[in-house]
Protein backbone atom coordinates (compact mmCIF):
# COMPACT_ATOMS: atom_id res chain seq x y z
CA UNK A 1 0.00 0.00 0.00
CA UNK A 2 1.25 3.56 -0.19
CA UNK A 3 1.73 5.89 2.12
CA UNK A 4 -0.07 8.96 2.24
CA UNK A 5 -1.13 10.84 -0.99
CA UNK A 6 1.57 13.67 -1.98
CA UNK A 7 0.13 16.80 -3.54
CA UNK A 8 1.78 17.66 -6.87
CA UNK A 9 3.96 20.05 -7.89
CA UNK A 10 2.60 23.82 -8.35
CA UNK A 11 2.92 23.65 -12.45
CA UNK A 12 0.34 20.75 -12.06
CA UNK A 13 -2.14 22.22 -9.79
CA UNK A 14 -3.01 20.95 -6.23
CA UNK A 15 -5.54 19.19 -8.03
CA UNK A 16 -3.68 16.28 -8.87
CA UNK A 17 -2.65 13.37 -6.16
CA UNK A 18 0.25 10.97 -6.51
CA UNK A 19 -1.14 8.23 -5.15
CA UNK A 20 1.26 5.32 -5.55
CA UNK A 21 4.33 4.59 -7.72
CA UNK A 22 4.31 3.20 -11.57
CA UNK A 23 5.90 0.16 -10.50
CA UNK A 24 3.27 -1.16 -8.51
CA UNK A 25 1.22 -1.54 -11.56
CA UNK A 26 3.71 -4.29 -12.94
CA UNK A 27 2.80 -6.54 -10.18
CA UNK A 28 -0.62 -5.85 -9.66
CA UNK A 29 -3.84 -4.86 -11.92
CA UNK A 30 -5.78 -3.56 -9.51
CA UNK A 31 -4.33 -1.13 -6.56
CA UNK A 32 -6.85 0.48 -3.80
CA UNK A 33 -5.91 4.08 -2.62
CA UNK A 34 -7.93 6.77 -0.77
CA UNK A 35 -8.01 10.46 -1.98
CA UNK A 36 -9.86 13.09 0.03
CA UNK A 37 -11.93 10.15 2.03
CA UNK A 38 -12.88 8.21 -1.34
CA UNK A 39 -12.18 5.04 -1.93
CA UNK A 40 -10.73 4.64 -5.06
CA UNK A 41 -8.94 1.44 -7.37
CA UNK A 42 -6.29 2.06 -9.54
CA UNK A 43 -6.55 -0.24 -12.82
CA UNK A 44 -4.11 -1.15 -15.56
CA UNK A 45 -5.66 -3.30 -18.28
CA UNK A 46 -2.65 -3.63 -20.89
CA UNK A 47 -1.39 -0.32 -21.70
CA UNK A 48 -4.21 1.91 -20.42
CA UNK A 49 -4.67 3.28 -16.64
CA UNK A 50 -8.10 3.77 -15.12
CA UNK A 51 -9.51 5.07 -11.86
CA UNK A 52 -12.78 4.36 -10.65
CA UNK A 53 -14.50 3.93 -7.11
CA UNK A 54 -14.00 0.90 -4.87
CA UNK A 55 -16.99 -0.09 -4.37
CA UNK A 56 -20.13 -1.38 -6.55
CA UNK A 57 -22.54 1.07 -7.03
CA UNK A 58 -25.49 -2.23 -7.10
CA UNK A 59 -24.73 -3.55 -3.55
CA UNK A 60 -21.56 -2.06 -2.79
CA UNK A 61 -19.52 -5.61 -3.26
CA UNK A 62 -15.56 -4.79 -2.82
CA UNK A 63 -14.49 -4.67 -6.54
CA UNK A 64 -10.69 -4.18 -5.20
CA UNK A 65 -11.68 -8.51 -5.32
CA UNK A 66 -12.91 -8.24 -8.80
CA UNK A 67 -10.88 -9.23 -11.59
CA UNK A 68 -9.93 -7.38 -14.63
CA UNK A 69 -10.08 -8.63 -18.22
CA UNK A 70 -9.81 -6.86 -22.03
CA UNK A 71 -11.55 -3.34 -20.81
CA UNK A 72 -14.31 -4.39 -17.79
CA UNK A 73 -13.98 -5.13 -14.21
CA UNK A 74 -16.13 -7.71 -13.16
CA UNK A 75 -17.81 -7.45 -9.68
CA UNK A 76 -16.93 -10.39 -7.25
CA UNK A 77 -20.83 -10.80 -5.90
CA UNK A 78 -22.47 -10.88 -8.65
CA UNK A 79 -20.19 -10.91 -12.25
CA UNK A 80 -21.90 -8.59 -13.67
CA UNK A 81 -19.13 -6.15 -15.32
CA UNK A 82 -18.84 -2.64 -15.84
CA UNK A 83 -16.63 -1.04 -18.94
CA UNK A 84 -13.74 0.87 -17.75
CA UNK A 85 -13.95 2.82 -20.67
CA UNK A 86 -17.65 4.70 -19.79
CA UNK A 87 -18.51 3.12 -16.73
CA UNK A 88 -21.73 1.27 -18.19
CA UNK A 89 -22.77 -1.40 -16.28
CA UNK A 90 -22.85 -5.14 -18.59
CA UNK A 91 -26.90 -5.60 -19.57
CA UNK A 92 -29.42 -7.10 -17.28
CA UNK A 93 -28.54 -4.71 -13.97
CA UNK A 94 -30.32 -2.32 -12.05
CA UNK A 95 -27.48 -0.22 -11.02
CA UNK A 96 -26.11 3.28 -12.18
CA UNK A 97 -23.08 3.73 -13.97
CA UNK A 98 -19.32 2.65 -12.45
CA UNK A 99 -18.12 6.11 -11.50
CA UNK A 100 -14.44 6.80 -13.40
CA UNK A 101 -11.95 9.93 -12.47
CA UNK A 102 -8.87 11.13 -14.28
CA UNK A 103 -5.42 9.06 -14.04
CA UNK A 104 -2.08 9.64 -15.26
CA UNK A 105 1.06 8.47 -15.07
CA UNK A 106 4.11 10.88 -14.63
CA UNK A 107 7.83 11.08 -13.05
CA UNK A 108 7.16 7.29 -11.61
CA UNK A 109 4.05 8.45 -10.09
CA UNK A 110 -0.06 7.53 -10.67
CA UNK A 111 -1.94 10.63 -9.93
CA UNK A 112 -5.56 10.94 -9.42
CA UNK A 113 -7.31 14.26 -10.36
CA UNK A 114 -8.57 15.09 -7.08
CA UNK A 115 -10.44 17.97 -8.10
CA UNK A 116 -12.58 15.45 -10.23
CA UNK A 117 -14.01 14.55 -6.21
CA UNK A 118 -15.71 16.98 -4.98
CA UNK A 119 -18.50 16.59 -7.49
CA UNK A 120 -19.77 13.56 -5.63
Amino acid sequence: MCDGPILAGEENSARWVAVCEKDRLTEQKIICTKVGGVDLLVIKDGDQLYACERACPHEQADLSLGRVDDGQLYCPRHLAWFSLVDGKISSGWPSRALRRYPVRDADGQIWIDAGSLSAL
